[in-house]
This record gives C-alpha cells, sequence and structure tokens, in this order.
C-alpha cells in the first residue's frame, strides 16, 4: 500500500515540531493504556490471568522490534512515509480490541499497537532534517520527552475513561486520536527527499524479531514461570543465541538492517550501554512508587486508587515537558554528553529522594518530580548523542537501536522489580504483598542503575562541539536549503 504525498515541500518547522511531538505522545500513551483494566481483564476476556499477561507483554514486544526495523524503513523509504504507516498501524491495532471482546484479538490489536512506538525513533530522526540547527536540540528534547509524557499522563486519563465508560472506550479514543495524527503527518509534515533507497534486510528483520522476542518473553514472564524454569531458561539462551546468529549475519550482510560496525563505535556503543541503565532506573519509578501508593495504610502504603495515584504521577510526566528545553539549552551550551550525565544524576537524586520520603503520598509525589526531571534532562541527549556519530543515511536505524536499548532497560527494569517486591513481603488479608523494605531496595537499585548510567556516560568519547553541531548542519542543505 502506497500513501499518496502532497506536493509540500516546505512547511513551519514549529508546526511540524508540535505535530510529530503529538504522534509521539499518542504512540506512548498505547504502554500504560490499558494499566487501570489490567486485573480485570482476565474476566473481562473469560481467559486466566497468565493469558491475559500477554495483553501487556504483546505491545512491549512489538514497540521492542518496531524502533530498529520503522527506523531503517525511514531511511530506505523516506519518514515521512513511515510516520503515516506508522499512525495507520496504530489505528488498526486500536479498532482491533475496541470491537472484539476475545483474548486473541485483543493481543493482536496491542501488537499493533506496540508496532507503532516506531514513530517516535524517526520523528526523531526526522526532526533534523526540518529545522534549523539552532531549534534541532530543542525539537529532539520535545519529541524524546513524549516517551515518559506518554506513560505519565496515560494511567490517570486511561483510568478515568475506564472507570466513567465500558472499557472498550479506550480503545475507541485510541482510534480517534491515531486517526488524527494521520491526518496531521498527512498535511503539516513536510515531504522532504530522505529516502536513500536499498534493499531491505527481511532475514535480519526476521533473526531481530525473533531473538528479541525470545529473550523479552523470557524476561517478563520469568517472575511467573519461575527464573530457573526449563521454559524461562530456553526462551532466554535461544533468544541469545539466536541474537548472535543475528549479530554474525548482519555483519557479513551488504545492506544489513543495522549497521553493527557502525554501532561498535565507542560513542554509539557507550550511549546504547547507557541507554540500557537509565531506562532501568526511569522505569523503576513508574513500576514502585504507583504500587506504593496503592497499597493498604495497614502494610505501609498510601491507600490510594489506581486514579488518584495516576493523578499523583501525572505531574511527573508534565515535569518532563518542562526540563526538554531545559536539555536543548544544556546540549547546545554543554554539549549532549555532559547533558545526558546531569541528567542521569537528576535522575539518581530522585531516587535518594524517594528511599528517604516514602511517608505520605505528597512525598512519593516529590520524589516523582525529581527523578522526572533527571528523564527529560537526559532522554533526548541520547538520540543526539547517536545522531551525532552516525551517517544521515544512517540516523533512522541509529535512533530506533537506541530506543530498544531504552526498552531492554525498561523491561528490565519491570522484571527486576517485581523479583524485589515478591522477595520480601507481609501478610494483609491473607494476600502476600510487598514490605517497606522490598519497596526501600527497589529505590536503592533504581539509584543505584542511574549512577551507573552516569559512570558509563562520563566514558563516551568526547565531541568536539562543532562535530555535534555539524552533523545536524551537514544533514540540512542538501534537501533543505531551498526550502528555507
Amino acid at each position: 500500500m502506497t500513501l499518496p504525498t502532497p506536493d509540500r515541500t516546505t512547511g513551519s518547522p514549529m508546526v511540524t515540531v508540535i505535530v510529530l511531538c503529538l504522534g509521539g505522545l499518542v504512540a506512548s500513551l498505547m504502554q500504560t493504556l490499558i494499566v487501570p483494566i489490567q486485573p480485570q481483564l482476565p474476566e473481562l476476556l473469560g481467559t486466566s490471568v497468565s493469558n491475559a499477561s500477554w495483553i501487556i507483554t504483546a505491545t512491549l514486544l512489538g514497540g521492542a522490534v518496531a524502533m530498529p526495523v520503522a527506523g531503517r524503513l525511514g531511511d530506505m523509504f523516506g519518514k515521512r512515509r513511515i510516520l503515516l504507516y506508522s499512525a495507520l498501524l496504530l489505528a488498526i491495532g486500536s479498532l482491533i480490541p475496541a470491537v472484539s471482546s476475545s483474548l486473541i484479538p485483543v493481543i493482536a490489536g496491542r501488537a499493533l499497537q506496540g508496532l507503532a512506538m516506531g514513530f517516535i525513533p524517526v520523528g526523531i530522526s526526522l526532526m533534523r532534517e526540518v529545522t534549523p540547527p539552532k531549534m534541532t536540540a530543542f525539537a529532539v528534547s520535545a519529541m524524546s520527552a513524549t516517551l515518559g509524557v506518554g506513560g505519565a499522563i496515560g494511567m490517570p486519563l486511561s483510568a478515568f475513561i475506564a472507570e466513567s465508560f465500558d472499557w472498550h472506550m479506550l480503545f475507541w479514543v485510541s482510534v480517534v486520536l491515531a486517526l488524527v495524527v494521520v491526518a496531521l503527518v498527512f498535511f503539516a509534515v513536510p515531504a522532504v527527499q530522505d529516502a536513500v533507497g536499498g534493499r531491505f534486510d527481511f532475514t535480519g528483520a526476521i533473526g531481530l524479531a525473533i531473538g528479541l522476542s525470545s529473550a523479552l518473553v523470557a524476561v517478563t514472564k520469568g517472575n511467573d514461570w519461575g527464573w530457573t524454569s526449563g521454559t524461562t531458561l530456553g526462551f532466554l539462551l535461544g533468544g541469545f543465541a539466536v541474537l548472535i546468529l543475528w549479530g554474525l549475519f548482519e555483519l557479513r550482510t551488504a545492506s544489513p538492517l543495522v549497521d553493527l560496525r557502525t554501532s561498535a563505535r565507542p560513542s554509539v556503543l557507550l550511549t546504547n550501554i547507557a541507554a540500557v541503565a537509565i531506562g532501568f532506573g526511569m522505569m523503576a519509578q513508574a513500576v514502585v512508587i504507583p504500587m506504593l501508593m496503592e497499597l493498604p495504610e495497614e502494610v505501609g502504603g498510601m491507600g490510594q486508587s489506581i486514579l488518584h495515584a495516576g493523578l499523583w504521577m501525572a505531574p511527573g510526566g508534565l515535569m518532563m515537558m518542562v526540563f526538554a528545553p531545559v536539555s536543548g539549552y544544556l546540549m547546545n551550551s554543554i554539549g549532549a554528553k555532559f547533558t545526558l550525565a546531569i541528567g542521569a544524576t537528576v535522575l539518581g537524586l530522585g531516587y535518594l529522594c524517594g528511599f528517604v520520603l516514602m511517608n505520605a503520598p505528597w512525598q512519593l509525589a516529590l520524589a516523582s518530580l525529581v527523578a522526572s526531571a533527571g528523564v527529560g534532562i537526559g532522554y533526548a541527549a541520547m538520540p543526539t548523542l547517536i545522531m551525532g556519530s552516525v551517517p544521515i543515511t544512517e540516523a533512522g536505524a541509529a535512533v530506533g537501536l537506541n530506543g530498544l536499548m531504552r526498552s531492554v532497560g525498561t523491561t528490565t527494569s519491570s522484571a527486576i522489580m517485581a523479583v524485589i517486591m515478591t522477595s520480601a513481603t507481609v501478610s494483609h488479608g491473607g494476600i502476600a504483598v510487598p514490605s517497606h523494605s522490598a519497596f526501600e531496595t527497589c529505590f536503592l537499585v533504581g539509584a543505584i542503575a542511574a549512577f551507573v548510567g552516569v559512570a558509563i556516560t562520563l566514558l563516551i568519547p568526547a565531541v568536539k562541539k562543532k562535530s555535534e553541531r555539524g552533523a545536524v548542519e551537514t544533514a540540512v542543505p542538501a534537501q533543505s536549503a531551498s526550502t528555507r
């Protein structure tokens, strides 16, 4: 299917940035869309708890696979076209569960919603082609912030919709939002001639999908299956084996899905490793703080409802957006490397605040605000570091790979937080719930992960400011000089 391309080679950079940020926000909303109704899913769909958990896992896997694949497709066939296809996937993926009440269609729709996460790395890589150099850092900051903002505001919004309407309304709202994004991208994003062509690496895409899916399934389901069970180890070791074979294949193919030689450059490799650590740190607060807020007061929790917990967390998402321009200013002033280090440091301090402030909802909200400020500062610096270290023809795939590494960090964080919270429990009404010490351990582990990210970031080879900006500037004249 080929979408018609209007004859548009001009457009307001600010309007384009707003549209791309809105699309990224809608795509990231899908990550927390069904969190409020997760406990009711087995009853709503007439299935087991284990089967219902695949509704979350499918979205996670779809997003992890989509990021590098969509990035590569954007480099080959044009980023605007892939943005449109990603938004259409989101609309279709939302429509399927909206009209169904059985397990398999809902899982399929959620997987398609996950594939729409490819919108974010493609949008980020498009920023430097449609914005003036002085605006690029701020634009990338705003787009990167949508990853956290969408997840933060998605939970209270979804909780309100789920409490006020039938659960299908969650997906009908998603359909409308996705179609709005399709229309805005079609009419407001300029058709930049950025396609470089080439042969798509289908074998590499399939190998990456199988290897990633197998490994991530083991991580996400290990707590349910048992970390030493044959099923968990089989998926984990099988996934690693496939990924090793995939890497060998990518090194030998002429047009790889991911250029591993470029990805092995110290500036790229260390940025991606830091992305795992910082993604781990970011996700820990999203898992730990809401659970602590919702636990009964008798066992040390705050006794908040899902909606109220989401509302306490929502300002954190807004804090990410507030600090996005701060990140842009810092990148233009001191460079992306030190901006990332500052962001990870603030994130770690947020966890330390949570460790000592665990006695009231406002205290947890304060810790969330500090941690979210760190995410807002640091998240934008990672794609900027990546784009300054790779050729423009590989920008989409490289940014997508960086997004994948963040997903690996967040997935691992979710699994490890679950292990910690189930390893130290107290009984409440005959049900085991996490103890106060378990939450303290979670905050400490999150802080350690963030500070490890700081240490890795400081090892990234220094890039001259001229080179960082030059990577942006040289990406523009060939196709956009006449435009501007």
